[in-house]
């Protein structure tokens, strides 16, 4: 629902009035997605995509609860939502309105319902992959010693097996990498093999691998246009909520690595949706939320928007919440100190509007209310309205699943990801080089063995001689031999003698 002056259109108070639309040329400036759970936040996030899609924006997002997939095909006057949506088309001054598909594909960390997402382990880098094991400080410098020595070898590490095998390298030549790097203790290796033991029982090994994710196969667009929205499947990655949160953060990383500067376009270039964003900062060191405020803070003259989704404004830390420009706040409930906490906190976020009381109203929006405040095009945040968030014209609710094997068949990117490649790595390379040192560790010592063996059967071969000549028939072989000899050297004096008498005979 893009209007041709470049804004996206989101909803409006009873009677069309106060309409509320995304600016697209300040759409880069990040957004903020918040609410109780049941109060309409998917719903948001689904016509926020879709609007972007219809503006040829690439989008991003995860289906946390596995009902976006629905996005991908058009709603249908027979769903049990068309009723109540085509009232609130009519309420907000739409009309009624006509359904559509958006166009999308879908990704899979475990590859069961979408393409397979994998990254190396290099690309992943020390920082974020501590995070992911949650290593404390001395191991991660542990784990940054066995990157850095990797690179300085020209050794791969694309997989689990490539870092486990460089990991078991580093606590075998530790005493050499102490004097350039740094000191390398069995007991920090172990922990580290430990945490990716556990990694790889809950599936993470399988993110880790070739080919890798390449970025701009997501950064599509379809055929006729529109923007290609990419949907994560992540209900069963939310069960391993670090490797979910990581994952996210790398793709966000890798999106401000790879794309060039371009400052502020007149759409952005690509939108990242990050839902159950409170799971990138729960626990986080103070070292990751740093990256986090970089990125997020630096990405936009990428091109790149990013929105957070999540059930309390509070999750996401101060630094990062004031680089959130474009505001939606569905219904907050003050049950607790920590949400009236949180009432308080949204309130005084928003532009305030003499006719809105935020901080009554937002404990009483109804389910698809929300208190919206944008950013103009001059840059400044609207004063915040209490309006109805516009229905979606794709279908909400999840695919069928021949509906979904369906959409992978016929994916611009089918059989790309599919196979797994496993060229020739630190792994292989590491592996190599222990057999040849075991193989000249075996090849010494079978020489070594065979010498002692030869000296040995010579030493048994003189002691037995000893033995043989001590014995009875040892000392008659001698006396008969000395007796032999005696009577050989006593004939031969006889022969002598005869000949030497017969010679003086004959004279």
């Amino acid at each position: 629902m893009t209007d041709t002056d470049g804004t996206l259109f989101i909803g409006a108070q009873a009677g069309g009035e106060a309409p509320q639309a995304l600016v697209l040329k300040r759409a880069n400036r990040h957004g903020l997605i918040a609410g109780a759970t049941g109060t309409g936040k998917t719903v948001t996030l689904q016509i926020l995509a879709e609007g972007f899609s219809k503006a040829g924006v690439p989008v991003f997002l995860s289906d946390v609860k596995g009902d976006l997939s629905g996005i991908a095909m058009p709603g249908s006057p027979t769903a049990k939502t068309h009723d109540a949506f085509q009232k609130r088309a009519a309420d907000i001054g739409l009309g009624s309105y006509p359904y559509a598909d958006t166009p999308a594909v879908f990704w899979d960390l475990f590859g069961e319902q979408g393409h397979p997402v994998r990254t190396t382990i290099s690309e992943m880098g020390p920082l974020l992959l501590a995070r992911l094991l949650g290593l404390n400080e001395t191991q991660e410098g542990v784990l940054n010693i066995a990157f850095k020595a990797a690179d300085d070898q020209g050794l791969l590490l694309l997989d689990m097996k490539d870092l486990k095998q460089m990991l078991t390298w580093c606590a075998d030549n530790a005493k050499d990498l102490a004097t350039s790097y740094g000191n390398v203790t069995s007991a920090s290796i172990g922990a580290i093999q430990r945490q990716l033991l556990a990694l790889e029982s809950q599936g993470g090994d399988r993110f880790f691998g070739e080919p890798a994710l390449v970025m701009t196969d997501m950064i599509r667009l379809a055929d006729d246009g529109r923007g290609q929205v990419n949907i994560l499947a992540a209900d069963k990655l939310m069960s391993s909520p670090k490797l979910y949160a990581t994952f996210l953060l790398w793709m966000l990383s890798e999106l401000f690595e790879e794309l060039p500067e371009v400052g502020d376009p007149d759409k952005p270039k690509f939108v990242f949706f990050f839902d159950e964003a409170h799971l990138l900062f729960d626990e986080a060191p103070k070292a990751l939320l740093d990256k986090v405020e970089q990125v997020v803070r630096l990405i936009r003259s990428k091109g790149v928007g990013v929105y957070f989704i999540t059930q309390n404004p509070i999750d996401v830390p101060e630094d990062i919440a004031g680089q959130l420009g474009n505001r939606v706040q569905h219904a907050l409930r003050a049950f607790t100190p920590r949400d009236q906490k949180a009432v308080k906190a949204a309130a005084q976020t928003f532009r305030p509007n003499p006719k809105v009381n935020v901080e009554r109203e937002i404990t009483e929006l109804k389910t698809g209310e929300a208190l919206v405040s944008l950013l103009m095009t001059d840059g400044a945040p609207s004063p915040v309205e209490r309006v109805l968030i516009r229905p979606p014209a794709s279908r909400v609710g999840p695919l069928e699943s021949a509906e979904r094997k369906v959409l992978l068949t016929s994916s611009p990117l089918a059989g790309k990801y599919d196979e797994t490649v496993d060229r020739e790595s630190a792994f292989e390379v590491l592996s190599a080089k222990v057999e040849a040192v075991q193989r000249e560790k075996a090849e010494a010592r079978a020489e070594a063995d065979a010498k002692k063996a030869a000296a040995q059967k010579a030493k048994e071969d003189a002691a037995a001689q000893r033995a043989y000549r001590n014995s009875p028939m040892g000392k008659a072989e001698k006396v008969a031999v000395a007796t032999a000899t005696a009577v050989a050297v006593q004939a031969g004096r006889s022969i002598v003698r005869g000949v030497l008498g017969g010679l003086f005979r004959k004279r």
